[in-house]
């Protein structure tokens, strides 16, 4: 029997299922003590309200450029005289509002580290400060031993 046949014609399903149906990247539930004895960062109010944050944001930068697209390519498909009207010499109702698109795009690629440098920069800096000082507390390592992030 050939491999192929052995991994598909098998009664067990491939690849087999896994214990748990969650999300691999999503923190696990709940608080949890790591091997140290300290919570792990992932049980903090300030990283679930970092990730609030990120999210919130997320959606509506998502909403807004999906929706501007999307409701261009509806009046196009299915108002075509209204998109035909023009306003000023060649300039096109249709034509405007593809080139506003330039503009919802530019206003959500200005407003994302913004909103980053004032809603989640803080958080992330008092968070790592307060992981590093428990760190710290755990270990100590010579001066010449330490390596740093970028």
């Amino acid at each position: 029997m050939s491999n192929s046949t052995a991994r598909y014609d098998s009664s067990v399903p491939y690849p087999p299922p896994s214990e748990s149906r969650r999300d691999p990247f999503s923190p696990p539930p709940g608080p949890r003590s790591t091997a140290r004895g300290h919570q792990s960062i992932h049980a903090l109010p300030e990283f679930r309200s970092l990730r609030a944050a990120s999210r919130r944001f997320g959606m509506w930068a998502t909403v807004l450029s999906v929706g501007a697209f999307l409701s261009y390519v509806v009046l196009s498909s299915f108002v075509p005289d209204v998109m035909n009207h023009r306003l000023a010499g060649h300039l096109t109702v249709g034509l405007t509002l593809a080139l506003a698109q330039f503009a919802v795009i530019g206003v959500t690629a200005w407003l994302y580290p913004r909103h980053m440098r004032r809603n989640v920069d803080p958080v992330v800096r008092r968070l790592r400060a307060q992981v590093e000082d428990h760190e710290g507390e755990q270990r100590r390592l010579p001066a010449g031993r330490r390596f740093r992030a970028w």
